[in-house]
């Protein structure tokens, strides 16, 4: 089995720029995902994914909780059939939710499109928002931001969730449409205790 469809250099045949790119691209396990290694050829996207995902992901002015932040990215994984976001943002919502029962209720929801069985308010809402955004861009409306406004969240929480969404649809199709496996990575974020 290939880690993509596509050749990726590894750090061995990289060259000077190239490797300044990839240090950037490093996950704290020190290595560098499949998920931005297939942009090896082309350095320049490699350094805007970064980029765009430590923005969208990893922000210090989210203020969604991260374990919803990862169920986020998870379910629109999921709706996109993407195994490789799946396998690494899945493994990082379950460690945050950090009660395998309420996990698995998650997981199992989510897999049948019935995030009403586990979420309400303010979670249901976003989920609804992730499944209509993934699945039917073209059908979004004002009332949909509204909903999320009536659940209680703000713009900025808004904001977050959408570029959550977008981030997460951008990359699964870039996953999917390269072939990209977890071959060779590390998966998740959480080191295994």
């Amino acid at each position: 089995m290939s880690a993509a469809w596509i050749h990726m250099i590894p750090d061995a045949e990289a060259d000077d720029a190239l490797m300044e790119t990839l240090k950037l691209a490093r996950t704290p396990h020190g290595t560098v995902d499949n998920v931005m290694r297939v942009h090896s050829l082309r350095p320049g996207t490699m350094r805007g994914h970064v980029a765009l995902y430590r923005a969208a992901l990893h922000d210090d002015s989210n203020t969604l909780p991260m374990w919803l932040q990862e169920t986020i990215s998870s379910y629109v994984s999921m709706l996109n059939t993407c195994p490789y976001s799946l396998a690494n943002h899945w493994a990082n919502a379950h460690h945050l939710i950090g009660n395998n029962e309420r996990a698995d209720a998650i997981h199992a929801a989510l897999q049948e499109k019935r995030p009403e069985d586990v979420f309400a308010g303010a979670e249901l809402a976003l989920m609804r928002y992730a499944e209509k955004l993934t699945l039917n861009p073209g059908e979004m409306e004002k009332a949909d931001v509204e909903a999320l406004r009536e659940a209680g969240l703000d713009d900025g929480q808004i904001l977050e969730a959408n570029q959550i969404i977008g981030y997460f649809n951008y990359a699964n199709r870039l996953l999917n449409g390269l072939g990209v496996t977890t071959e060779g990575d590390i998966v998740g974020y959480y080191a295994k205790t």
